[in-house]
């Protein structure tokens, strides 16, 4: 999953300074909608990620059955918060 690929298929183009608000908003809703389609485990970790920067990510006991999964996901917010300090 490159993150190019995935910001011009659910925003139209890879840069999102240029996306109006509206556009955004429908992105992450087909982004929730896959993501609750989506089976593979990695590409699931990959959209709540994306989901995750948009302050729209499922809640970590809804988004992932296997606690490894969501311990990988409170690594992932440990370093997101650790790198916006």
């Amino acid at each position: 999953m490159e993150f190019d690929d995935q910001m011009r298929r659910y925003f139209g183009t890879h840069d999102l300074a240029a996306t109006t608000p509206d556009a955004i908003d429908a992105g992450v809703e087909r982004m929730l909608v896959d993501f609750g389609l989506e089976k593979d485990r990695a590409r699931r970790f990959g959209l709540w990620t994306l989901l995750h920067m948009f302050g729209r990510a499922p809640d970590l006991d809804v988004a992932f059955k296997d606690p490894a999964d969501r311990d990988a996901a409170r690594d992932f917010m440990d370093m997101i918060d650790r790198a916006e300090e």
